[in-house]
């Protein structure tokens, strides 16, 4: 994991996996007291899926049964960034979820969502998104957040 200054007074911070370089973009953005964090995703260090969902023959998620693994994992991928920045969770100010399957991901979230926030009403605004398809076919989720440290 890296921060290096981008132009025009930003931040930028990096997991070092692969897809950085293959896409062409960093992880998340600080500028001023503002942290725009790309979208997170259930990966380990190299940049392996955990938890992928078993696909069918056409190369489509059949079993959403791994929701609540990969966004505990996307939520501490995240927190890693975070942290880049002196960051944790109490400066996320929005969080949004997209998701192959909201039944799915709304009968979890909540659950994950309240011990990620540490409180049983994060302050937090959020939106849980259904979409078709995320970037690699075993992804069930990915988050994406902005956060804003206090003013120095």
């Amino acid at each position: 994991m890296t921060n290096t200054n981008a132009t025009n007074g930003k931040v930028a911070a990096y997991h070092g996996v692969p897809a950085e370089d293959a896409y062409g973009y960093a992880q998340a953005i600080k500028i001023g007291n503002t942290i725009h964090v790309s979208g997170q995703l259930s990966h380990d260090e190299n940049g392996a899926m955990v938890s992928p969902a078993v696909l069918d023959e056409s190369g489509k998620p059949v079993d959403f049964s791994m929701m609540e693994e990969q966004m505990r994992v996307t939520y501490a991928n995240a927190a890693k960034i975070l942290a880049q920045f002196g960051a944790t969770f109490d400066d996320v100010v929005e969080d949004t979820l997209y998701v192959l399957d909201v039944d799915a991901a709304f009968a979890v979230a909540g659950k994950v969502r309240k011990e990620v926030y540490g409180t049983p009403r994060p302050q937090v605004a959020s939106n849980l998104i259904g979409v078709p398809r995320l970037a690699f076919p075993e992804q069930l989720i990915e988050i994406v957040f902005k956060a804003v440290l206090p003013e120095a």
